[in-house]
């Protein structure tokens, strides 16, 4: 059954690889042309001259297929192919860019030692557009690829080793990520014999084929093709060993979750050290050169946002104050950096003195956890206040709190001073850097989130917070308010 299964594995991986051989070719072909077309056109001189048009033609055509192939051979060689990235993930547009930056190198030494006429400027339309549809052709297929993984097709069916706890987190950890195509199919729990299920909270119920000693019945028995392994202590060094010998016999992959939760791979560097492969953990950076950068990313997205939206912006104040008695703008105690309070501004979209009602509806509240406060109907909500926050226009003028240093841009969710009373030592954390108008709360779900979710992904965004992690949360910013979703 196991290799039925590995076979079909590789399988759909084989033909998502062919796909993307298909497409990257499809795409690096098209930018010559384009590239070509753009750069000869079609000359008034070819009726009196059709030699030299043509021996032009020649020239470039020759020059697009050497360009063509480098890109294409390098693609390969940065292996941005490769099933350990596909599907999920900055690693393999990462690697996509790479491959193109090392095109741009060959061709400009080549460049440099050749020196061929009117190459330059043929490039520099060929180049950029083709990075451009490379990028947007993965997209592109990511998203086939996670409607698949949607249905339950196109995962890798993975068997769980190790002790309860570690491996209650993994399950639950793939299963919100279920977008990477990991799916828990079977579980060997230490000191725990075969049959039964094992219970996952928010996952289901999980059959169990015995302890760690019992892998390999458990791969023939349920076919998985993957092992994630939580915890080796019971294992020991010789019992890894022959542990991955025997799944390399089966043609099974073995991953290692070392209990290292919420780490960007940034900050990770694998060591190996008199035969031992150490992990070693950067501290997270809140100043210094990063600081800066994030200031400047700050102050510039702030201003390019507040001119471009002035027109909505004048147009919801009116609607507000022709629409509902009170202020066009409500202003919120929040706590910021270092626990420090700060007024934040929006645009009002309740009723006027909507926070003297909170005690009146709490028995309403809709918000796993109970430290936030949600009514998906909320009845003192305005309709023009709905439409605001339906499409964040209600946010906009937090860029203001942006510009005086009370928020930042992207960062975790901006408290109330009740959530900070009843936060933890590990939650007030979430203290380090300053709030955000945007995070990886509002790109997850936003209010449809639980309060243990909505706390984890703040604490994951202030151990791993990055300027490249910035630019992604904004540009998914965009898409997650055109979309509306879990705005009320």
């Amino acid at each position: 059954m196991t290799e039925v299964r590995t076979a079909t594995a590789q399988a759909w991986q084989q033909r998502y690889r062919r796909t993307l051989i298909a497409t990257d070719a499809i795409v690096v072909v098209v930018a010559m042309i384009v590239a070509q077309v753009v750069r000869l056109g079609r000359p008034e001189s070819v009726l009196n001259a059709p030699t030299a048009y043509y021996a032009v033609f020649s020239y470039y055509s020759m020059l697009s297929v050497i360009v063509a192939a480098i890109w294409l051979g390098l693609l390969a060689a940065y292996r941005t192919r490769s099933p350990r990235i596909i599907g999920a993930g900055v690693e393999e547009y990462r690697r996509v860019f790479s491959a193109t930056l090392a095109t741009v190198g060959v061709i400009a030494v080549g460049l440099m030692i050749l020196r061929p006429e009117y190459a330059r400027g043929y490039l520099a339309v060929a180049l950029p557009l083709g990075l451009l549809g490379l990028l947007l052709s993965r997209s592109l297929c990511r998203r086939v690829l996670a409607r698949q993984r949607l249905k339950g097709k196109c995962v890798q069916n993975v068997l769980a080793v190790g002790d309860a706890r570690a491996v209650r987190s993994l399950v639950q950890s793939l299963s919100r990520g279920w977008w990477y195509g990991y799916s828990v199919v079977g579980v060997c729990l230490t000191g725990r014999p075969s049959g039964g299920t094992f219970d996952v909270p928010g996952v289901g119920s999980i059959p169990v084929f015995g302890d760690e000693h019992q892998v390999h019945e458990a791969i023939m028995a349920i076919g998985a093709d993957t092992v994630a392994l939580t915890t080796t202590d019971h294992l020991g060094p010789e019992g890894m060993r022959e542990l991955s010998w025997d799944l390399d016999k089966l043609g099974v992959d073995l991953v290692v979750s070392p209990g290292v939760v919420d780490v960007a791979g940034p900050r990770l560097t694998l060591r190996p050290v008199a035969g031992l492969p150490l992990i070693h953990v950067e501290k997270p950076q809140y100043s210094g050169t990063k600081k800066l950068q994030k200031r400047a990313f700050d102050v510039c997205v702030s201003i390019t946002v507040l001119l471009g939206a002035l027109p909505v912006m004048l147009l919801a104040a009116i609607a507000i104050k022709l629409t509902s008695k009170g202020p066009v703008f409500y202003r919120s105690e929040r706590i910021g950096l270092d626990g420090e309070p700060f007024q934040m501004i929006k645009f009002r979209t309740m009723v006027d003195g909507a926070d003297k009602q909170i005690d009146s509806l709490i028995h309403i509240n809709e918000s796993a956890g109970g430290v936030l406060f949600k009514i998906r109907e909320d009845p003192r909500v305005t309709p023009v206040g709905r439409l605001l926050r339906r499409y964040s226009i209600d946010e906009l003028p937090q860029f203001i709190n942006v510009l005086r240093r009370d928020m930042s841009v992207v960062g975790p969710r901006p408290p109330l001073r009740r959530e900070v009373d009843t936060y933890t030592d590990q939650v007030r954390r979430r203290l380090l850097v300053l709030p955000g108008i945007t995070g990886l709360w509002q790109v997850s779900g936003r209010s449809d989130l639980s309060w243990e979710d909505s706390v984890r992904l703040d604490l994951s965004y202030v151990e791993n917070w990055s300027i490249t992690n910035d630019l992604l949360i904004a540009a998914k910013t965009i898409r997650t308010v055109a979309v509306g979703s879990g705005a009320y």
